[in-house]
């Protein structure tokens, strides 16, 4: 059962799906996603198919051997053959019970739904598979709901392993098993298919058109594998695998019902959803289907305007509804443009009404995903996204306190007990007579309320305050600053020292090493802590940190601490489900002090 450990790295990440290099980092021989071979398989090319399998069940418990067909275990310098031993396999609906047969293996370890339930040495922090086995997926798969929970807690349980669900993958839900947390896939449904005369596609299963030529043959088959493992890795690569996932379940109410159930769950722990701060400037977030509202990222998003953040300090009194632009952020659009320069005082809350985010606030219209979403624009909008934006105003109006709303949004709002000045009466948002409502009502509600302008350092000071809440939550690092510079880049200093700066093409705040320790006292940023008397030289890897503190998004600024000493600061690379045991780089370092 022994076998050297598979080496692997992880060369991009997209929420809980990897795309992972196999072997020598510097020349690997393969990559997952990939898929595992069997005996009745045709040949295939190493960079598609880096394992073969076999299952001898001539005696009981089954014997699993898995083999590498390429030297990707160090040193490289030949092939490796783990074992393990299937256990009872009872079915899931028989949860409560416990055999006390369960798989075994080291660098191979089948589970399934009842030793996830009952075996106790799951639960060994030694034991770090190279690849687990969830050898009940094809039964999980056919109960509502449990193979993606499965799914979560064998991906966090085992963050280093490579995870496969035998019997259930095909072109056609590649994309999605990747987005569960699956990196090893299977011919068993594609040599099904080809025995009934049915293509397996990426579209779904399909008759071949006999016009041109086609058939079912294994051939076939696998060319569909190479076509949809290609885009699966492409996927991961460009951060567009959501969109691909969309885009390749509406063939499947299955799919669609697995996808809707891993976003509820995502959404329920946001902590273990894989979300990203930041983002590169050219990613978009395409929501081009209705399901696109239950990702976790948008049903975050949400949540956070609805019950968290709120508004600059000065911005606290009027409450101003503004319709949305293609073009992101908001500010630099025509539109725009004239909005802001009919808006009479900066006492008023610019808020943004769009789908499928619902509200965007001014001060964080450079944040990822508000600067990044595209969605197909109709001018219509349905009941759930009506019933998603009335129900934030209504909240937000509600929680923060709001005295007057002023609505150039287009859509009809009834808050009761607070006045909702309507500024459109039908008009297009840009027309000269709307304009001139907008000017003229922020100037009489700001007057009504006897709110004077605030200076612009001032403006600006408050403003980073709000984006700090929503961003780290909390701007006690923010006490005492100037707020300088051309927008749209900003330096915060305080005593004449430079803290950070504000690059709205990054989305977030750049910190120097003068703020670590500021930032450091307020507690609310993450952690990682060094082992005792090592060295730091270069990145955070799991093999340099003994643990984490704190919720980790891709981006974050992750504070380093070692013998409970600051020494340093780190931008994280993995989200807090691998950490601190997930696979290659965690964090690249920023500052040591």
């Amino acid at each position: 059962m022994g076998g050297r450990p598979l080496a692997r790295d992880v060369v991009a990440r997209q929420r809980t799906s990897r795309l992972f290099s196999l072997g020598d980092r510097a020349n690997p021989s393969s990559w997952a996603p990939a898929i595992v071979i069997s005996d009745d398989d045709p040949e295939l090319p190493i960079s598609m198919s880096p394992l073969s399998f076999r299952r001898d069940n001539s005696d009981f418990p089954s014997k699993l051997t898995m083999s590498t067909r390429a030297n990707i275990c160090f040193p490289f310098d030949g092939l490796d053959v783990w074992e393990a031993s299937e256990g009872l396999i009872l079915p899931p609906s028989l949860e409560e019970s416990d055999s006390g047969s369960f798989g075994a293996g080291l660098n191979l370890l089948p589970v399934s739904w009842q030793s996830l339930h009952h075996d106790n040495s799951l639960s060994d922090q030694s034991l770090e598979p190279s690849i687990v086995i969830l050898v009940d997926a094809p039964q999980l798969a056919n109960n509502r709901g449990k193979l993606v929970q499965a799914l979560d807690v064998v991906r966090r349980r085992f963050p280093t392993s490579l995870i496969w669900t035998p019997g259930i993958a095909g072109p056609d839900n590649c994309h999605l098993l990747s987005w569960l947390g699956v990196d090893l896939f299977d011919l068993s449904r594609s040599r099904n298919a080809s025995a009934a005369g049915i293509i397996l596609s990426q579209s779904g299963p399909r008759e071949p058109e006999l016009t041109l030529g086609e058939n079912a043959n294994i051939e076939t088959q696998v060319n569909h594998w190479v076509t949809a493992l290609s885009d699966l890795r492409q996927s991961i690569r460009k951060g567009t695998l959501r969109e691909s996932v969309e885009k390749c379940i509406v063939s499947s109410p299955r799919s669609v019902e697995r996808l809707r159930a891993h976003d509820a769950l995502m959404s329920g722990n946001i902590a273990n959803a894989g979300l990203s701060s930041t983002v590169d400037g050219n990613r978009r977030l395409r929501c081009n289907t209705p399901i696109s509202r239950d990702d976790p990222l948008i049903q975050d998003w949400i949540m956070r305007i609805s019950e968290i953040h709120t508004p600059p300090s000065h911005q606290a009194d009027i409450l101003l509804l503004l319709p949305c632009s293609a073009t992101k952020p908001y500010r630099l659009s025509p539109s725009h443009h004239r909005f802001i320069k009919n808006i009479s005082s900066n006492r008023i809350h610019q808020v943004m009404v769009t789908a499928p985010l619902g509200l965007v606030p001014r001060e964080l219209e450079d944040l990822w995903p508000a600067a990044h979403y595209d969605i197909p624009v109709t001018g219509d909008w349905d009941e759930d996204e009506l019933a998603i934006i009335t129900g934030m105003v209504s909240r937000i109006v509600e929680r923060v306190g709001y005295k007057e709303v002023i609505n150039h949004s287009g859509l009809d709002f009834f808050i009761e007990g607070v006045e909702v000045h309507d500024t459109r009466n039908g008009e297009t948002p840009g027309s000269q007579n709307s304009l001139s409502k907008l000017e003229e009502a922020t100037r009489t509600v700001s007057s009504s309320l006897n709110l004077v302008d605030i200076g612009q350092k001032e403006e600006r000071l408050h403003t980073m305050e709000s984006r700090s809440r929503f961003i780290h939550g909390t701007d006690d690092w923010l006490q005492g600053t100037v707020v300088s510079g051309r927008p749209p880049i900003l330096t915060i200093s305080k005593s004449g020292e430079q803290l950070a700066r504000w690059n709205p093409r990054d989305g977030r705040f750049a910190f120097s090493k003068k703020c670590l320790p500021i930032i450091g006292k307020s507690g609310k940023f993450p952690k990682a802590h060094l082992i005792q008397n090592h060295k730091w030289i270069g990145d955070i890897f799991p093999t340099n940190i003994v643990n984490s503190e704190g919720e980790i998004r891709v981006g974050d600024e992750i504070l380093v601490y070692q013998d409970d000493a600051l020494v340093g600061s780190a931008r994280a690379v993995a989200s807090s489900w691998e950490w601190p045991e997930g696979p290659g780089r965690l964090a690249r370092t920023r500052h040591r002090l």
